[in-house]
């Protein structure tokens, strides 16, 4: 009886189904009639304000004579540029992610010694508990890395002496070993899957290299020859700084705050957020684009045609293709419209890589995709703001090409976010802002309880 619970096989609960759906179905009109904003936003899909931030802004309308207007996105990490921290990487042939974490932590541009020695703190801190693989990692393998990750972060609170101070220095310290460790943590957890719940026969850990960028050590552990090109790491290091940060109202960021504002540890904070990037809305996104692609390859003869392309699009938008939900995945963005910023600064770069692989068919293919799909949408879909490619459109594309396991897609966000989130969860201790605790309103009709012998 007990195991058919734990495996999600519990016939004896199936009957009772039903009364949890009749029971918690709330009717849809009501949100209307008391001005419920669902998933805190409004009418328009503007996001509620809920707080402030100096970490990043998003930038995709503009004024004209006083009226909002949709316009090309930009993106500001602590009011500079992403594009123009990307272009100073790619000028100089340097790896930027390290340097984008400073900037979310700190507010400010590091000088070369001060990025120097940061960069030291953060291999300093690149070194697991003994024992650690083997006691939390290889012998509780998950069947999904993002889960191994954070019951990861949750073991690392037993090891930590001063695991419930939230002090400034104390959290800045828990953080940036947080930031140094996430990238072992999730490629060890692949391994551990791969080999002990896929059956692949080889297992093997690359300790870290001291002198490896945090895009290299993850090329460099996750391959079993350890090799990589300049070009594939570079590509790595780009898709971290891309999504390293994008304001404070993105669902695991958000819930950095909401927990970090009840006072909690930072790793209670921080496996909080990894529960909502795991979320197939959130942080699964790439891997929906990826297996659309495979579904548009198989169907679609000329991947230069497009009038095929479109109308095979448009079967995907009226529920005849793929999944069936109505989505072109990929395309469009809660906050963006005309432009990604991401999504426009990844594109140059895959070209290159595309072209190192081999791959230019597959490319020209998501470039066209991209191109055409837009008048497709605007063709079945009552379109205020625009549409455009968002970051995930390529993401999944570039971590093919690296050899990334899909299994890996998510854990990587997570390695570029928790610098985010670590700014974040800073910010909300630095303000002292009140618990969160947003209103909900009850509308179930009060009953007569009636006592268990009468019923």
């Amino acid at each position: 009886m007990i195991k058919k619970f734990y495996s999600g096989n519990a016939p004896e609960l199936e009957k009772y189904k039903q009364m949890c759906i009749d029971e918690g179905c709330i009717d849809p009109a009501l949100y209307t009639k008391y001005s419920v904003n669902r998933g805190l936003r409004d009418v328009n899909g503007k996001g509620v304000l809920t707080g402030l931030t100096e970490i990043s802004e998003i930038q995709s309308k503009k004024t004209v004579d006083g009226v909002d207007v949709p316009a090309e996105g930009m993106l500001f990490f602590r009011g500079y540029n992403v594009k123009d921290i990307i272009n100073d990487m790619a000028k100089r042939g340097r790896y930027g992610f390290e340097e984008t974490v400073y900037i979310l932590l700190f507010g400010a541009l590091p000088k070369e010694e001060q990025l120097d020695e940061f960069k030291q703190v953060l291999a300093n801190y690149r070194e697991l508990p003994v024992s650690f693989v083997r006691d939390f990692i290889m012998k509780a393998p998950s069947g999904d890395v993002m889960n191994s990750l954070a019951r990861s972060v949750l073991a690392l609170y037993s090891y930590d002496e001063q695991p419930d101070d939230t002090s400034i220095g104390n959290v800045l310290r828990q953080c940036v070993r947080l930031i140094s460790l996430f990238p072992l943590l999730s490629v060890y957890g692949y391994q551990a899957y791969n080999y002990y719940i896929k059956g692949n026969s080889s297992f093997f850990i690359h300790e870290p290299k001291e002198e490896y960028s945090i895009a290299e050590n993850i090329l460099y552990m996750l391959r079993l020859d350890g090799q990589f090109t300049p070009l594939e790491a570079q590509l790595l290091d780009l898709a971290l700084i891309l999504h390293a940060e994008h304001g404070g109202g993105n669902n695991s960021t958000f819930t950095t705050h909401v927990v970090t504002s009840s006072g909690t540890d930072t790793y209670s904070a921080i496996a909080a957020a990894l529960g909502s990037l795991k979320g197939p809305r959130h942080g699964g996104a790439n891997i929906k684009v990826r297996n659309m692609l495979k579904d548009i390859k198989e169907n679609v003869r000329d991947w230069n045609d497009d009038a095929e392309i479109k109308e095979y699009l448009l079967k995907l938008l009226n529920k005849e293709a793929f999944d069936k939900s109505g989505l072109i995945y990929g395309m469009g963005h809660a906050v963006y419209s005309l432009s990604d910023p991401r999504a426009e600064v990844f594109k140059g770069f895959v070209e290159q890589l595309a072209v190192e692989k081999g791959l230019e068919n597959e490319y020209k293919l998501y470039a066209n995709i991209e191109r055409i799909a837009p008048d497709a949408i605007a063709e079945k879909r009552r379109i205020y703001k625009g549409v455009s490619a968002n970051v995930d459109f390529y993401s999944g594309f570039v971590y093919e090409m690296l050899g990334i396991p899909e299994e890996l897609y998510t854990p990587i966000f997570a390695v570029a976010r928790i610098a985010g989130w670590s700014a974040h969860r800073l910010e909300e201790i630095i303000n002292s802002g009140k618990i969160i605790r947003p209103a909900y309103m009850n509308v179930q009709d009060r009953r007569d309880y009636v006592p268990f012998d009468k019923r």
